[in-house]
């Protein structure tokens, strides 16, 4: 199938020689186990070395590779790292959100989870500052919003009852998941976090509005309050 966008060829992203760097090698073992493996067996800095290398040809990525969740400026601060290799950052974040969320949206939360986690973990895991986000779910629990409700410090972000129920019946919601992260890295909810949960399950179920699950996210991994039992 013939078609008018040019393919990059292996000459136009050259290993260096021996004596070049010590990526060269290392570059050419990492586009072996990618086109052997489909790249399943690839760890996630590793898809974002080779990835850069398509950007800097020349040097040894394996500094940069660190940063695949990063926002533009900080992309733009690290190192070595130019406009390029930002921007190929960038696509390859907003491609993989845009992939992972699919099901979330357009499927029932509750039977499409494990999407849901992989979606909360990619935009969520790495982020230096905690966030309060609600999910809000209609009748048949498919997401109607998925808002933001706070941004805070490095250990602390603010959730109030108040304006999370409010929200919701603003939305006509009937049910909602409310999920934060921990930037420390440990997803174990702290006593502050299980008494505010309760709060909300309280305010709720007054209202008939209710809370499906409160999911912690860090580099750890993630940790459900329900499955934890303690809602």
């Amino acid at each position: 199938m013939s078609s008018s966008l040019p393919l990059l060829a292996d000459a136009e992203l050259p290993d260096l020689p021996a004596g070049g760097h010590h990526g060269a090698g290392h570059r050419a073992r990492l586009r072996e186990r990618l086109l052997n493996t489909d790249g399943t067996g690839l760890h996630d800095h590793e898809i974002v070395e080779y990835l850069l290398t398509l950007a800097i040809p020349r040097r040894d990525t394996k500094p940069l590779a660190g940063v695949l969740t990063a926002d533009g400026d900080s992309l733009r601060a690290v190192p070595g790292m130019g406009e390029t290799s930002a921007a190929a950052l960038k696509i390859v974040q907003v491609a993989a959100r845009r992939l992972v969320s699919e099901p979330v949206r357009r499927q029932p939360i509750l039977s499409s989870w494990q999407a849901l986690l992989d979606y909360l973990r990619l935009d969520m895991a790495h982020l230096t500052r905690e966030r309060v986000r609600v999910l809000f779910l209609n009748a048949k629990n498919m997401l109607i919003s998925d808002d933001v409700m706070s941004e805070g410090s490095v250990d602390q972000a603010a959730i109030y009852t108040r304006q999370v129920i409010k929200r919701a019946l603003d939305l006509g919601a009937v049910s909602l998941i409310l999920v934060h992260n921990h930037p420390s890295g440990n997803p174990q909810p702290s006593k502050q976090d299980i008494q505010i949960t309760r709060e909300i399950i309280e305010a709720g179920k007054r209202l008939g509005i209710g809370v499906h699950d409160h999911i912690i996210i860090g580099l750890d991994g993630h940790s459900s309050m329900r499955s934890m039992g303690l809602i």
